[in-house]
């Protein structure tokens, strides 16, 4: 019944603000586009409190004065709503495809958003450096998913490059983040489970390190501290009967591992 309401209450949401933003992007200006997003985001945070999804976050006082890179694990959905509510002006990167959609070409470039290609590669990262110049004259947080998919719980990724080429650009420090409420909301999973889903911001990694050091920098930082919010989180199920089925924990990456788009 959780997953349900949660599904219904998430579809309607959905089409009300996909809606406003779509006719505020033909408003003049970006602030109403911005409004209609924060809220939305907002208003999923609340859909998953109500299900007994309870988010907490750790590691505020580490964050650096704006501008900085934000770096999180990627492995739900739900993710980009819990750290988009955390900031004011957010600007974030994502793949071409969502252009293909009526409107969302137009929304993206009101909120600012960085679009790259997905195929990845060196045009993509042509793509990255031009989109990123107006974000970095703006002087805004840029959100990056350093492995670039969604994983499942206990999974990593390759670690993109990326994101180096980011800080490389600005000379902006770079925030790992980790995050558990994959435990939670894995993926684009129908399953919803109760319990705290916590988002920690980690030490800011500076600039001016090599890419090889600074992706196995950060990709040790994500990973470790990730899998300890899930042991954390496993920890919680057991004290309060929560069951679900056996996950398997896999890798096809280690730590320092740079792919094939370096």
């Amino acid at each position: 019944m959780r997953s349900f309401l949660f599904a219904v209450g998430f579809w309607w949401v959905s089409i009300l603000y996909v809606l406003m933003a779509a006719v505020l992007a033909l408003v003049p200006g970006s602030g109403g586009v911005r409004w209609a997003v924060k809220r939305y985001a907002q208003r999923m945070v609340q859909l998953m409190k109500l299900i007994g999804i309870k988010s907490e976050v750790r590691g505020r006082e580490r964050l650096p004065p704006p501008p900085f890179i934000l770096a999180p694990k990627h492995s739900s959905y739900g993710d980009g709503f819990l750290v988009y509510v955390q900031f004011d002006a957010l600007a974030f990167v994502t793949g071409d495809h969502l252009e293909k959609f009526p409107l969302v070409p137009k929304v993206l470039e009101k909120l600012g958003a960085i679009v790259i290609d997905n195929c990845g590669g060196p045009e993509a990262r042509k793509d990255l450096a031009a989109s990123f110049e107006k974000a970095a004259t703006d002087k805004r947080i840029v959100l990056i998913y350093p492995e670039g998919h969604l994983t499942k719980v206990g999974e990593h990724k390759r670690f993109r490059s990326g994101v180096w080429h980011m800080q490389e650009a600005s000379q902006w420090p770079v925030v790992p983040v980790a995050t558990s409420l994959g435990l939670r909301w894995q993926q684009e999973d129908y399953a919803k489970y109760p319990g705290p889903a916590v988002i920690e911001f980690l030490d800011p990694i500076p600039p001016g390190l090599g890419k090889d050091e600074f992706i196995e920098r950060l990709g040790g930082a994500i990973m470790s501290n990730t899998d300890r919010l899930i042991e954390e989180g496993r920890a919680w199920d057991k004290a309060n009967g929560i069951v679900r089925a056996p996950e398997k924990s896999k890798s096809d990456a280690e730590p320092g591992a740079v792919s094939q788009d370096s």
